[in-house]
């Protein structure tokens, strides 16, 4: 029998905890964290914190109210304590009071914002326990752009098909969408996002306020289900048009057809801001003698599937106008019709195209008569 023992007794692994996450998170569900063995001369054991915790779950969406961050903790079996935490106040001023440490059993609930706000999105996107940037979003943009439809938006520069550094934003998804038409309203962009309980957020977006005045936080971070949708422009301003066709988020070119009598009729490639009347000119122009230089035809495919043919009064020396020199659109057919002489030569030419054959002149008179007729018509 052993008097008086010394028992030694050393923890060797401690139990994980159990946490459980919901609200807008990327993950919700419950979750494991282990407990960590503290360093220095007094070893102790190192509670896991918030932000840990949210990092666990994948981090908080872009719709997510880091403010109030709410923690539900049970003291007793019949008394449970919340407490809210402001993570925004964390990033600002580091206060680590806003750094709890988290026990067993722990609830943690991230409500969604009122609105979206573009302004703390982006600072919010650069924190341990945002969504990793490099996380690929699946979004919906829709209206004026070149190729409408479900995109996976990455970061990096999406337009060159390569994943660098950087976010998953709208201009990145504009990029995928092959970049905005040239009637797109880039100052009333529609942003629509919905939290995890199916509420709708909406946003306007203003590119132009973008280009101009370095806004960059209009280029918000995308969020997991995000639809985007470009209006169409009510007026055009000629001024902006150049400053639009350089932007990352237009097309680098659209592809027209102009056919009939021009000079090099075709399928072209344009810079987006091209008018119409630079696209007779980039086939050609107009074939001499021949062209109908007055009207031409315009055929365009319609983002609902019909398709509109509109005549155009040309006028070359018109600036840009919706009316008489348009902004052309990707799949434009610009048709150059015959003028009246052409139309009467070629007419004469097949009427005396069989009698050329002919020896003698018999048959030249009643042809002619009859295509004088039909001229008089």
């Amino acid at each position: 029998m052993v008097k008086r023992p010394v028992v030694t007794i050393s923890l060797q692994s401690p139990r994980p905890l159990n946490i459980w996450l919901s609200g807008e998170v990327s993950r919700p569900g419950s979750y494991v964290l282990p407990l960590a063995n503290g360093g220095g001369t007094r070893p102790s054991i190192q509670f896991p914190t918030l932000p840990q915790a949210l990092e666990k779950a994948g981090g908080t969406r872009a719709s997510a109210d880091i403010r109030r961050v709410i923690v539900r903790r049970r003291l007793t079996a019949n008394k449970q304590v919340t407490i809210t935490y402001n993570l925004w106040d964390y990033l600002q001023t580091g206060q680590t009071s806003q750094d709890i440490t988290l026990p067993d059993g722990d609830q943690i609930l991230v409500p969604p914002q009122e609105t979206i706000n573009l302004e703390e999105t982006n600072q919010v996107s650069q924190s341990n326990f945002s969504i990793p940037a490099e996380q690929p979003r699946t979004v919906s943009v829709f209206g004026e752009v070149k190729r409408p439809g479900r995109y996976v938006a990455i970061g990096g520069d999406t337009q060159n098909g390569e994943r660098t550094s950087g976010q998953p934003t709208i201009i990145r998804a504009l990029q995928l969408a092959g970049g905005i038409t040239s009637i797109a309203d880039i100052r009333q962009i529609q942003l629509q996002r919905y939290t995890r309980s199916g509420k709708q957020q909406v946003r306007t977006i203003n590119l132009w306020q973008y280009l101009q005045e370095q806004d960059t936080s209009q280029d918000t971070i995308l969020q997991e289900g995000d639809i985007i949708f470009v209006p169409t422009a009510t007026v055009i301003d000629p001024g902006e048009v150049s400053v639009l066709a350089t932007a990352s988020f237009a097309p680098g070119t659209v592809q027209v057809s102009v056919i009939g009598e021009v000079n090099t009729p075709g399928g072209i490639k344009l810079p987006p801001n091209t008018t119409l009347n630079q696209a007779i000119m980039s086939a050609g122009g107009f074939k001499p003698s021949r062209a109908n230089s007055r009207v031409v035809e315009l055929i365009r495919l319609n983002p609902n599937g019909t398709i509109s043919r509109s005549q155009v009064a040309i006028n070359l020396n018109q600036g840009i106008d919706a009316q008489t020199n348009p902004l052309i659109q990707h799949n434009d057919i610009i048709i150059v019709g015959r003028s009246r002489t052409a139309i009467w030569v070629d007419n004469i030419n097949a009427f005396l195209a069989p009698v050329s054959n002919i020896i003698g002149g018999i048959l030249v008179p009643t042809r002619l008569i009859e295509l004088l007729r039909i001229l008089g018509n």
